[in-house]
């Protein structure tokens, strides 16, 4: 009887670690799952780390191949016409100064209850619609991108995001108006890029 136990608790013993070791690769093949999903969720957050280091740099690269362009252009340009550029470029600050000026101003406050700021705001973008007639006379001609292609001969950006419902590779925002002289770019736009743009 005693040779009967030791028979069946060495089959029962036997049962058992051969139940563990049908386990214990199971246990290992979960292990060894769950590191490589680790390995592979790390490996893609570098990856899109490297992708908007990358396509930071293209824009970056973009707007400097842009400004030797224009560079080059105003260096083929005739001496007096080179002197038209820097006055044009010198108003182009106090057109900046007019549209910073009318902007700010709370338009709740316009107000007949505050007749002093209603004159100086109507005065003020009276003034900025003359200048801007004056420019376009004389081939001046704003550059507000909003929703446009990037162009590097036109567009400077200054940096590039995803956005949600935007087009990649358009402009987003516009945070300096450009301008163009005769078709040339004078000054250009400084805006901020969708990312995914090719």
């Amino acid at each position: 009887s005693c040779r009967f136990l030791c028979t069946a608790t060495r089959q029962k013993n036997t049962g058992q670690s051969s139940e563990e070791e049908q386990r214990h690769p199971q246990n290992e093949q979960k292990e060894e799952t769950s590191s490589a999903e680790k390995l592979l969720s790390e490996e893609k957050i570098k990856l899109e780390e490297q992708v908007k280091e990358m396509t930071g740099k293209r824009w970056g690269i973009l707007g400097e191949w842009m400004h030797l362009s224009v560079g080059k252009q105003q260096m083929s340009t005739k001496p007096e016409e080179r002197s038209v550029q820097g006055f044009c470029k010198d108003l182009l600050e106090v057109a900046d100064v007019l549209e910073k000026a009318t902007t700010s101003v709370p338009k709740e406050e316009i107000t007949d209850q505050n007749p002093h700021l209603k004159n100086l705001y109507e005065g003020l973008v009276m003034t900025e619609v003359q200048l801007q007639k004056v420019f376009s006379k004389h081939g001046l001609v704003k550059l507000n991108p909003v929703g446009a292609k990037f162009d590097p001969y036109e567009h400077e950006a200054l940096f590039s995001s995803p956005m949600e419902g935007k087009e990649p590779g358009s402009v987003a925002i516009v945070t300096k108006i450009g301008y163009k002289l005769h078709g040339r770019t004078l000054r250009p736009a400084l805006v901020g890029v969708v990312q995914g743009g090719h």
